[in-house]
């Protein structure tokens, strides 16, 4: 079930009264921790949805969030149902295609994990047979498709059900961006069975230009404006007040879902 989050920009920063428009629809699935996750009381948190706070704040409009899932976002931009999309999406040439990006916000390289005590390693032979989880629709989905043709690609809608069936068993290895493996599984007690596998994978074929918001194409008014916005929370220390309160590094500009 879709649900819907109402921000309001007005309680989580000190900005002056919103300009007249209307309300800004952002979206993200949800469900890629410390980037987005959904509280038992239905409340999306982290990363993403304070970045898209404070941009709001300082665009001086108002906004909401809609959560839905991870391969309905771009579509759901098509057809006009949402604004723009924050959800640590990887601005690639594949995805230009259909939708116009942002600069950047941050940048994060992918990373392979399996069990402690296992031997798989990332690469065709040791893959062949095994099941890699990935989040369909995803920079990872297109990897895996590509570079392990004999292995067993297992597609979810949600990270954290790929993460429970690694822990379940189902799932030889996950792959997703560094940081959601890290702080949003490795670092928490349910992953406390698992350890990276093989080195970062930074392929700018795959990863593209960075993490950054999607807007329709021909959207420029919002692409500037959200550009803008960017550069200046970066300027007067907001940017980094949402780094710092789930990072203990700066993530806006390291190695580049």
């Amino acid at each position: 079930m879709k649900k819907i989050l109402t921000l309001t920009l007005a309680a989580a920063f000190a900005a002056p009264a919103f300009a007249a428009g209307d309300v800004l629809v952002f979206s993200t699935d949800g469900s890629y921790p410390p980037f987005s996750e959904t509280g038992s009381d239905g409340k999306m948190t982290g990363f993403d949805i304070d970045i898209g706070l404070a941009l709001c704040a300082e665009m001086k409009r108002e906004c909401r969030y809609e959560q839905m899932d991870w391969e309905g976002l771009i579509p759901a931009l098509k057809t006009n149902k949402i604004d723009a999309i924050v959800a640590s999406m990887n601005d690639t040439p594949e995805r230009r295609e259909s939708v116009a990006f942002t600069d950047p916000y941050y940048s994060n390289p992918g990373l392979f994990v399996r069990a402690k005590g296992s031997s798989i390693e990332p690469t065709p032979e040791s893959i062949k047979g095994k099941t890699i989880g990935v989040l369909r629709a995803s920079i990872f989905d297109t990897y895996v498709t590509d570079k392990f043709p004999d292995a067993n690609i297992q597609r979810y809608t949600s990270q954290e059900d790929a993460n429970q069936d690694a822990i379940a068993g189902r799932v030889d290895l996950l792959f997703a961006d560094k940081i959601v493996m890290e702080d949003g599984f490795l670092q928490r007690e349910e992953g406390k069975d698992f350890e990276q596998a093989g080195a970062d994978v930074n392929d700018e074929k795959y990863f593209g230009a960075g993490i950054s918001i999607a807007v329709r194409k021909g959207d420029d008014k919002l692409r500037e404006d959200l550009n803008a916005a960017l550069k200046a929370i970066k300027e007067n220390g907001a940017y980094k007040k949402v780094n710092d309160k789930y990072f203990k590094y700066d993530i806006s500009g390291g190695t580049a879902k």
